[in-house]
């Protein structure tokens, strides 16, 4: 049926047919947005990804966080003290980190009085909200978008944070 009316003509069609083969393009090359603009036909496809949040008219670079922790959790063991992985005879283990989608202020519960979202040994699951970043007088529940154990936590309660900040390190669960 496209065939014949791709043959008689049908513009409908042809966009229809165009509109896949970006969306094919957009998933082979793990792009998260394309803009296209063809004769009569302008295309413009984006992932649903979170949304980030930023203070207008502040622009600031990505940081290298996965440069700086390796190096920091190393730091006990050529310090003499034992890190967790030598503890449990375990060779190195990749430690997932969750970082902070936005700038604000973050907190571990949702106030005071109740228990944290999280602790050290808490497991975690991709829906799981791990803490509330205030930005703006908005509290904004951050989910852990992974699964896994919290082994640290690098955030103290209260305390301000950058957009790309690490404040979890998980241990990847067991396969």
């Amino acid at each position: 049926m496209a065939d014949e009316e791709r043959q008689r003509g049908n513009p409908n069609m042809d966009a229809v047919d165009r509109v896949r083969q970006l969306i094919e393009i957009m998933a082979q090359n793990d792009l998260a947005e394309l803009e296209v603009e063809e004769g009569g036909l302008r295309v413009k496809i984006r992932k649903n990804t979170p949304a980030v949040y930023t203070a207008p008219g502040i622009a600031l670079p990505p940081m290298a966080h996965t440069l700086l922790y390796p190096a920091a959790l190393q730091a006990p063991a050529q310090s003499g003290q034992p890190s967790p992985d030598a503890s449990e005879g375990a060779p190195d283990k990749k430690l997932v980190e969750i970082a902070s989608p936005m700038v604000g202020t973050f907190y571990r519960a949702a106030n005071p009085s109740v228990s944290p979202y999280v602790k050290v040994g808490s497991e975690v699951t991709p829906d799981t909200v791990v803490c509330i970043i205030e930005a703006m007088k908005v509290m904004n529940e951050i989910k852990a978008e992974v699964s896994g154990t919290v082994v640290e936590i690098l955030v103290e309660d209260g305390e301000p944070v950058e957009f790309g900040q690490v404040l979890f390190l998980l241990e990847p669960p067991k396969q």
